[in-house]
């Protein structure tokens, strides 16, 4: 396919209307961009790893926490709330691996540190970036083609 915006105009509008609301949400651009980086990740989707760790960089991330957010969990470089942001980004991701869903103990942080506001941004941004995934490797589109 030549251009998934071109033949689903409306999906593609859809989509990009979630990341406008993503822009404007109580969630951190940092974090946003942590989850979107560990999620893309997990989906093996090069074109949104590099999207998303050039992006994080342009925007005053450090190196030390683009190189370790895939083991983010024996890294010291996050916050309480980075950890349990990226927890859920993973226990979402990875809905299918768990037969009750997301883990009690994983939602419970994330409400420990974020408000239900929050919340409901990390959870479009989670969903966002998982059909973002879907959609860049389904049609193979190349990293660094941005």
């Amino acid at each position: 396919m030549t251009s998934f915006p071109t033949h689903a105009a409306d999906a593609y509008k859809g989509l990009l209307a979630v990341e406008k609301y993503l822009a404007a949400s109580p969630v951190p651009d940092a974090t946003l961009e942590l989850v979107r980086l560990r999620v893309s990740q997990i989906n093996g989707c090069g074109f949104c790893v590099d999207m998303h760790a050039r992006a994080a960089k342009e925007a005053g991330e450090t190196d030390e926490r683009l190189w370790s957010v895939a083991a983010w969990r024996e890294a010291p470089y996050y916050t309480d709330e980075e950890r349990a942001a990226l927890a859920l980004a993973e226990a979402a991701t990875r809905i299918a691996d768990d037969p009750g869903g997301v883990p009690d103990e994983v939602w419970d942080a994330a409400a420990d540190h974020y408000g239900e506001a929050e919340l409901a941004a990390l959870i479009a941004a989670i969903a966002a970036i998982n059909a973002w995934n879907r959609i860049s490797v389904t049609q193979r589109t190349p990293a660094g083609s941005r």
